[in-house]
């Protein structure tokens, strides 16, 4: 139900956090980059923080608001580490967009209690899962910066920082190969460890599995062609897209559904 269960040191953290994401969204490109990148530490920090508290504090809550607001804050962990070692890389201010509406969102929608369980696999499955979402929607990130490089290099406008045009083209999809490599790892023994956890081992046809099923198929003939074919450029990025939503309407489409159009728990 919406609200329900959220203390009042939630709500703080949240408002604490999505205020300093706010700030470098709107602000980003007229502040200053060391002033910058303090905020952003400031609102990944406070982001981590809430995340703590809706984990340790009572009986914990989990709905697709929250996947989504896990899968952002994995993303801006992979941003921080990687503005480090590529100074020139800025999509600060769209990240900083997502940060905010999905800690919003995270309060406004706080999911259901996460039941007991007997089974060592089911923590170890959504982990799995969750780590999962955050590198694909990495390189998702890095795929959306390698369209806007591209489509500015092909009208022969300079690339400004704040969208990633300081970082060399064949780096980003590097990178974003990377990501998908590690995701797709990750999926694959999240849909393995899925296949035992309550079920002994049965498979259950209903729409996550469908989806998610779907999205490893995408993501493997995406890996493949570029492993055998040298996919790259737009071609990749789109598959990646696609693999993308597909992998989104898994879990989070279905949790969405559930719990805010048919106002149901899972």
């Amino acid at each position: 139900m919406i609200l329900e269960g959220v203390s009042p040191v939630g709500w703080l953290l949240a408002a604490a956090a999505a205020a300093a994401y706010a700030v470098l969204a709107l602000a980003a490109r007229r502040i200053g980059s060391e002033q910058a990148r303090l905020v952003m530490l400031l609102a990944w920090a406070l982001h981590a923080a809430l995340l703590a508290w809706d984990l340790l504090h009572g009986q914990p809550h989990f709905g697709f608001a929250q996947a989504l607001s896990i899968t952002v804050w994995l993303v801006l962990t992979a941003y921080v580490v990687e503005s480090r070692l590529y100074p020139q890389m800025r999509a600060r201010w769209a990240l900083a967009g997502f940060g905010a509406v999905t800690v919003l969102l995270s309060v406004l929608f706080p999911g259901a209690a996460l039941p007991a369980t007997t089974s060592p696999l089911l923590p170890l499955h959504w982990a799995l899962g969750i780590a999962a979402y955050g590198l694909m929607a990495a390189a998702v990130v890095h795929g959306w910066m390698m369209n806007r490089l591209e489509r500015q290099m092909r009208q022969r406008r300079p690339a400004r920082v704040e969208e990633g045009g300081g970082v060399p083209l064949l780096t980003l999809e590097r990178l974003m190969f990377r990501f998908v490599g590690a995701g797709f790892v990750l999926l694959t023994l999240t849909m393995l460890v899925g296949l035992f956890f309550g079920g002994g081992g049965a498979w259950r046809w209903d729409h996550k599995r469908v989806f998610t099923l779907l999205s490893w198929l995408v993501f493997a003939v995406l890996l493949a062609g570029r492993w055998w074919l040298g996919w790259r450029g737009r071609r990749a990025v789109h598959m990646l897209y696609a693999g993308s939503v597909l992998l989104l309407l898994g879990y989070v489409g279905s949790r969405f559904v559930l719990e805010v159009l048919l106002g149901r728990t899972p």
